[in-house]
């Protein structure tokens, strides 16, 4: 289902470029679309994109929003963890009691993200295609080893944390490709997340995620990264900018660290 060319509700004195809008009511037909479109972004929660298509920093030409798509926002347990449907808003995770007993360091990292109005709208799986770099999620995905599954006309994979998240903002996800669900394993009883932020709700200056004896980092490097718990910050060379010097992310990703495993 596709409506007349359109511009994106404006939040700012901005307005977004005009792109076609299509409403698919199915993961088929959303797949069928993203395969016969040039440069289309798909629209779930929107929290990210729609303020990219104000200022006009993404102009694709065309959005598929996908929030018509029923039965797709399922959090469920399989395979000895959870999995998150593209459609389950991060308030519902926080909020799930399934989560809170087989994952909860998902749900320690869900409570950093933004704040609750954000949440209700934002999704899980919207936020790993995004990949933000500075953004909590990617990196419980990477420390914990999970994967996502990627759909498209062709198919159906599975592409483990280690191999999504590829640059800035960039991940191995074709642009034909739907994230459908996101998969985290059972946290270990010996979990933390921390992170360094201006105020809360804002992007970390820095931030750890500790699973069992797997550290991964983020906000310091282009993607999540794993690190080495006994020496974190080797190899790092985070930039630098009005908020943090290169130095005071090395120093916090280093104290972040050793509280993370103290814990």
């Amino acid at each position: 289902m596709a409506k007349p060319r359109c511009a994106a509700p404006s939040h700012s004195s901005s307005e977004a470029s005009a792109f076609d809008y299509h409403v698919p009511a199915t993961v088929e037909e959303a797949c069928a679309l993203l395969h016969s479109l040039e440069d289309a972004k798909v629209l779930a929660g929107g929290q990210s994109l729609m303020p990219l298509l104000n200022f006009r920093l993404a102009r694709p030409a065309h959005l598929v929003d996908i929030n018509r798509i029923a039965g797709f926002d399922r959090i469920y347990e399989r395979d000895g963890g959870i999995a998150v449907q593209a459609l389950a808003r991060q308030a519902h995770v926080e909020d799930s009691e399934l989560v809170a007993r087989v994952c909860p360091l998902l749900l320690d990292a869900i409570r950093l993200v933004a704040h609750r109005v954000i949440r209700n709208r934002g999704t899980v799986c919207g936020s790993l295609a995004h990949a933000d770099s500075a953004s909590e999620l990617p990196a419980v995905l990477l420390a914990l080893g999970g994967s996502v599954v990627a759909e498209s006309a062709s198919g159906r994979r599975e592409v483990a944390a280690a191999d999504l998240f590829t640059g800035v903002f960039e991940t191995a996800l074709r642009p034909d490709e739907l994230l459908t669900e996101a998969w985290f394993p059972a946290s270990p009883s010996k979990s933390a997340i921390y992170e360094e932020s201006r105020r809360h709700g804002d992007f970390a200056l820095a931030g750890v995620v500790r699973a069992g004896d797997r550290l991964a980092l983020f906000g310091v490097a282009p993607t999540p990264v794993l690190a080495d718990p006994a020496d974190p910050a080797r190899g790092l060379q985070p930039s630098g900018d009005l908020e943090a010097s290169p130095e005071f992310r090395l120093h916090l990703v280093r104290v972040l660290s050793e509280k993370a495993f103290a814990a």
